[in-house]
């Protein structure tokens, strides 16, 4: 059973969205979280330690986080927890990964303008009926949009 985490802090670097040969939207950052505290006696609050962490979004979650995140913002992010410990020969170390199943802009930090995705599937999207449009028939159908350029393909390189 895999380790479900929710995080919350600031993307540290600016996403990173490939596209595998394959197909596969990849977009990842990596994820600032610095814990804080009031000290009384200072009357002041008090930055803990930075854990840092590599966030990776997979499929249309990559194509939304990479069109929608960017670095300096405060995120939270819910996913599946892995912990790998490495060593390259000349140092050893700690990295975590965390899958991302959802990301989201902190509300408690400013404000954000939510936009439902046109999803690339055979069944049609439901979205808010202000991007709709009624066919002869009186059915809503999608108005169509136009695609962001720039989440073709910035490398083919696999991840």
């Amino acid at each position: 059973m895999p380790d479900i985490i929710t995080l919350t802090g600031l993307v540290a670097t600016a996403p990173r969205h490939i596209l595998t040969s394959e197909g596969l939207s990849i977009t990842s950052f990596r994820l600032a979280s610095t814990q804080r505290r009031f000290d009384r006696s200072a009357d002041r609050w008090i930055d803990g330690e930075t854990n840092w962490y590599t966030i990776t979004s997979f499929r249309q979650l990559a194509l939304n986080a990479a069109s929608s995140v960017e670095k300096g913002q405060r995120v939270l992010v819910t996913g599946r927890l892995r912990i790998r410990e490495w060593d390259n020969g000349e140092r050893v170390g700690t990295t975590i990964d965390v899958e991302a199943d959802s990301i989201g802009h902190d509300l408690a930090w400013g404000t954000a303008r939510f936009t439902r995705s046109i999803m690339s599937s055979s069944a049609p999207a439901v979205s808010d009926p202000e991007q709709h449009e009624e066919s002869a028939e009186g059915d809503p159908q999608p108005v169509p949009t136009e695609v962001d350029a720039q989440l073709a393909v910035e490398e083919s390189v696999p991840f």
